[in-house]
């Protein structure tokens, strides 16, 4: 069964190696844990996850193995008594019940389920809170109450709030094959970070404090600068026409940004960068900026990050007039070359689906004005933009 989780998480692509799951195993001999699914489930996820974007796939493949398995063992070692298995007949298994239990994968299934907390008991129970029987708050049983309990013999839950952790997959928002929010934005974007201590000594050090007070013999408590991200990104954002319907994602995305980069600045265009921007798209016509303003006023250590579909006509970019809005006096192309110039680190992310690319000559264009650093506005895509801009 073991072997069979390893290779299924191999096949659902999470990156687990035979050296973690030799890790895994040897955790399981000696005994670090109690032989429970929920323990293991603990165990192995955090021996076999190494990024949280593989969560969800984790606990999807963990449900398909242990599906209706209480204790995690080589198999079950004890027959389970005859006698045992009458009175559970007598009490939970009407002829209703028994094609509901057929439907369910039959009779062997439901045995499985209770060979191991069987092994524990030894005589009939009722009532109490944690051998199978009825009308108790134990985690197996029927007709009783517990609030995280698995019910066995019964065709409906009474409380409803049976639950598993890996059923609830608490995380699937972190699947990279999934459409973006907020919180996994901020995942990828924790990826682009560089700590520095500085400001007002208001954090308290405790090695310090411990190494002074251990040296002077009494208390020496010592402060230091709260840590702090110091990176500083210029993002540049496309508004208006077939940005529409990209709305919900951008607004996740700026939102994202704005917590996680404490120095950003952030500036709107319309399908190209021309020679103004702004920062208000309700006064985009009265309050526009130089974008050579824009260029002189941040230093070239700034990280770049252009957000738009980069769907356009060509000559929109490669040509004088060729915006929709105004006469460009310079070609877009031009305007990008000349941010390309002054920072090294630019990225640009797309929100249109990487597969459609290729029938958008605009793309490609864009494409190549950014030096091929166009990555699409997934969770994937987002890391490997970070990455990039982490050079």
């Amino acid at each position: 069964m073991f072997m069979r989780f390893f290779t299924e998480l191999r096949e659902a692509k999470v990156p687990v190696t035979l050296k973690e799951y030799l890790v895994l195993m040897e955790a399981m001999d000696k005994g670090v844990i109690d032989r429970s699914v929920e323990d293991f489930y603990y165990l192995s996820r955090s021996a076999l996850v190494k990024d949280e974007k593989n969560l969800d796939k984790f606990d999807r493949v963990f449900g398909h193995v242990f599906k209706g398995l209480d204790k995690v063992d080589e198999g079950i070692a004890h027959d389970i008594p005859a006698e045992w298995l009458k009175k559970i007949s007598e009490k939970f298994l009407t002829e209703e019940e028994k094609a509901q239990i057929e439907a369910m994968g039959g009779f062997d299934k439901l045995m499985e389920a209770l060979a191991e907390r069987i092994k524990e008991q030894k005589e009939r129970h009722e009532g109490g809170n944690r051998m199978i029987g009825t009308g108790g708050t134990s985690p197996f049983g029927a007709n009783g109450y517990h609030p995280e309990g698995i019910r066995i013999g019964q065709d409906k839950g009474r409380h409803g709030r049976a639950i598993k952790v890996w059923d609830q997959r608490e995380y699937k928002n972190l699947d990279d094959s999934v459409e973006l929010g907020t919180r996994n934005i901020k995942v990828a974007l924790r990826r682009l970070r560089k700590w520095v201590r500085e400001g007002s000594h208001d954090e308290l050090d405790m090695d310090g404090t411990i190494k002074g007070t251990a040296e002077k013999g009494y208390l020496d408590i010592h402060l230091r600068p709260e840590r702090r991200n110091k990176i500083s990104v210029l993002l540049f954002l496309d508004v208006g026409g077939s940005m529409d319907s990209h709305i919900k994602i951008c607004e996740e995305l700026f939102s994202a940004a704005r917590s996680e980069f404490k120095n950003m600045e952030f500036y709107y265009f319309h399908n190209c960068l021309y020679e103004s921007v702004w920062k208000d798209n309700r006064r985009r016509h009265a309050e526009k900026m130089n974008t050579w303003d824009v260029l002189h006023k941040f230093p070239h250590d700034y990280k770049v990050i252009f957000v738009g579909d980069a769907t356009m006509s060509p000559y929109e970019i490669t040509y004088p007039g060729g915006s929709v809005e105004h006469w460009n006096e310079e070609a877009g192309a031009i305007w990008m070359d000349r941010v390309a110039q002054i920072y090294e680190h630019m990225v640009w992310l797309n929100p249109t689906a990487e597969r459609h690319w290729d029938y958008t000559p605009s793309i490609g264009v864009m494409k190549q004005l950014v030096g091929d650093r166009m990555f699409p506005l997934t969770l994937e895509g987002l890391e490997k933009a970070m990455k990039e801009l982490a050079r």
